[in-house]
């Protein structure tokens, strides 16, 4: 900031409080019209919107997506009335004052809801689950950071944005957010400024009553910078300067500690009443009388409160330019670079992406999750849209390809010599699932299809990563989540780590594809159909334990369907599921009761999202409900099968420890004494015409 800028913004004391004053009113007023809302940190943070986005944030009202942006984050999501609010004065086209009374009214139409959400137009992921955004922020950051690394030259700073996020007290309680502040720490994002609303106020009461930490010195043992504000409920320029401040650190994110009063101004000032509640009609009134407005001019925006925001419409349109001028200057200096940096801009794949995948596979026993690293490795190492990462299961998830680099802190040299810098494309979380999960958001929201992250744990620790998955679903994010160790046939580890019920947690999920492969053509079309899902998330559960290979049977072009006929018997009487690892016993079973009269068809049902896209007359020549039974055998929980089958050989306790194999036999997964259960529910089924409308569990 200049001289010159510096003193104009002193100069601007007088407009600032009445920007104050006016902002804190409609916050109150927007919040009474449908007596609902959370009024109190909105409020509080006054200011900090100001600073925000009066004198320090780089974007564009009339161009939201402008590549090059400052990325906002409202991590405490429940004040989003604050960012809608700043949207209004600052010249988005969408949010007119008509939008901004649809919070929490009934229009279906309205772009102000409960919580920020992704597709609306100035927001740039959802937050609501607390700790969520800032972890996103983590991964916004470390998307600018590589992209930097990758196309920056030193005349050319064609990707220079910032992300900033605000946090509160309950974000900063939740664990994921201390595993991505601590990521964050390590790795060094000097590009990312956390801003505290610090008003010492939850839902059940003050923040005392459950924590008494000392959040600076916690942050500054994560490797962070902390700026202290303490007049943060009026003093726009001391937060100015540390935001501006906070843009020069030159090693470490920073955490600038706004210390606020919630519901400022109100008679419920510092107490949880202001979090969540509307303050009621008279206390409105009183709120406008004290503060120099007429109580019955609700949602009343002066005329000089507009103009001190006018200019920025057509200031976020220069920057634009400007930057439009050196991409254009960047391309013909850089000819191979620009083109490249104009397809990631774009969100594109290589059009020749598929090439990459190997046209075969070795016959003999593979575990799918090798298999899985033998279909993407070639393509991350080609395609710099990948980011690959790990929560610290490296050695066993496959996804290393032949002189990756690691994305890390260019400033630490590790013990283990595992190195590397920003330009790389490689992350290792450590034991972060959940973080790594919603970082993993946050990269994929940077810019639909510039990044298509990759992340890997063992299935069971999904359960850790699970709500951050969620997000990426409700959000419509492409991230491919690689599973591994995906059942009891895990082993020795034990039922820790068996995922007996985790499957149906995510078929139930919408938009997200869950594919459990049987086999190396399956683990390809799985892959296959997870990179080109744009706007949903997909999970690839994958074996620890070596599986058959099918040469001529299992198809990678049928998986899009969901389900297929694996092995075809004319006139079947009898359908035999399987799924993933456990296919070779639906063979196996089949083929005994086939050699005993009974015609009986194998399906392969990888994905029960895919099947569901399909049409009703595909569903049905593959499952002939009503017509003959299935049974299904998978080595989990059955719930959600009904749909499909008639009866399942499944789990309905946690898995033991012991060798693979043995925990199979032990569970009853034994093709002989499957095909028992299985012709003795036949016959019931042909005797017994009352079953036939059950799901009967054979196990």
């Amino acid at each position: 900031m200049t001289v010159s800028s510096k003193q104009h913004l002193a100069d601007q004391g007088q407009i600032h409080d009445k920007v104050l004053k006016v902002f804190r009113l409609l916050i109150a007023d927007l919040v009474q019209n449908f007596n609902g809302g959370h009024p109190g940190g909105a409020m509080d943070m006054a200011a900090i919107g100001i600073a925000l986005w009066r004198y320090v944030l780089n974007y564009a009202p009339n161009n939201p997506t402008f590549f090059n942006r400052d990325r906002f984050v409202l991590s405490n999501g429940h004040t989003c009335l604050f960012q809608y609010a700043f949207h209004h004065l600052v010249g988005y086209q969408h949010m007119t004052m008509k939008q901004l009374k649809t919070y929490h009214s009934p229009n279906l139409e309205s772009y102000c809801p409960g919580h920020p959400e992704i597709e609306h137009p100035g927001i740039e992921v959802t937050t609501g689950p607390l700790g969520q955004g800032i972890t996103n922020a983590v991964g916004l950051a470390i998307a600018s950071k590589n992209l930097q690394a990758t196309y920056n030259k030193p005349e050319f700073p064609v990707v220079s944005n910032h992300t900033f996020c605000i946090v509160g007290d309950a974000c900063l309680q939740e664990g994921v957010a201390l595993e991505s502040i601590s990521f964050a720490g390590h790795l060094g994002l000097n590009n990312l400024t956390a801003i505290y609303d610090n008003n010492q106020i939850s839902c059940d009461g003050s923040v005392d009553l459950t924590n008494t930490e000392n959040i600076g010195e916690k942050f500054k043992a994560c490797n962070w910078n902390v700026i202290e504000v303490e007049n943060g409920c009026y003093d726009v320029i001391a937060i100015v300067n540390a935001l501006e401040s906070s843009k020069k650190s030159e090693n470490k994110p920073t955490l600038i500690n706004v210390y606020t009063n919630i519901g400022i101004g109100s008679n419920v000032e510092g107490k949880a009443a202001a979090h969540g509640a509307a303050f009621g009609e008279t206390e409105v009134d009183r709120l406008h009388r004290v503060n120099g407005f007429r109580p019955e001019d609700k949602f009343f925006i002066p005329k000089d409160v507009y103009t001190f925001f006018e200019d920025l419409p057509a200031k976020g349109d220069q920057i634009v330019n400007d930057w439009l001028r050196l991409v254009k200057s960047y391309k013909e200096s850089y000819p191979d670079l620009g083109t490249d940096f104009e397809r990631r801009i774009s969100g594109k794949l290589p059009c020749d992406w598929e090439s990459l995948i190997p046209a075969s596979f070795p016959t003999n026993p593979t575990a799918s999750r090798k298999s899985s690293g033998l279909v993407i490795n070639p393509l991350a190492k080609e395609i710099n849209n990948f980011i690959v990462g790990s929560a610290d299961l490296s050695p066993s998830v496959n996804l290393v390809w032949e002189g990756k680099k690691d994305f890390q802190n260019p400033r630490i040299k590790v013990s283990c010599n595992i190195n590397g810098d920003y330009s790389g494309r490689y992350i290792h979380y450590g034991i972060r699932e959940h973080a790594m999960a919603g970082i993993a958001n946050g990269i994929a929201a940077f810019n639909e299809g510039t990044f298509i992250p990759i992340t890997s744990s063992f299935f069971m620790f999904y359960l850790y990563a699970s709500p951050a998955v969620r997000y990426g679903a409700l959000s419509k994010l492409q991230v491919i989540h690689v599973a591994t160790h995906d059942s009891i046939g895990t082993g020795e580890d034990g039922p820790t780590h068996q995922p007996i019920a985790l499957a149906a947690l995510y078929r139930a999920m919408p938009n997200i594809n869950y594919i459990r492969p049987c086999d190396s053509e399956e683990t390809a079309g799985a892959w296959e159909i997870a990179i080109k899902s744009q706007g949903m998330p997909t999970i690839i559960s994958l074996s620890r334990q070596n599986l058959p290979q099918y040469p001529g049977m299992s198809n990678r072009s049928l998986v899009k369907k969901g389900a297929y006929i694996f092995q075809e018997r004319i006139d079947a009487v009898l359908n035999i599921v399987g799924v993933g690892a456990e296919l070779k016993f639906a063979l196996e079973t089949a083929n005994i009761l086939n050699e005993k009269g009974i015609k009986t068809r194998v399906i392969s049902f990888p994905s029960h999202n895919l099947f569901e896209m399909q049409p009703d007359e595909y569903k049905r020549s593959i499952l002939k409900r009503g017509k003959i039974p299935t049974v299904v055998i998978e080595a989990f929980a059955p719930n959600g099968w009904e749909r499909y089958a008639t009866a399942g050989i499944n789990m309905k306790t946690y898995g033991k420890s012991l060798p693979g194999a043995a925990a199979y036999e032990y569970f009853g997964f034994n093709s002989t004494v499957i095909a028992s259960k299985v012709e003795k529910y036949f016959s019931r089924w042909n005797q017994e015409h009352e079953i036939r409308y059950e799901f009967l569990d054979l196990n």
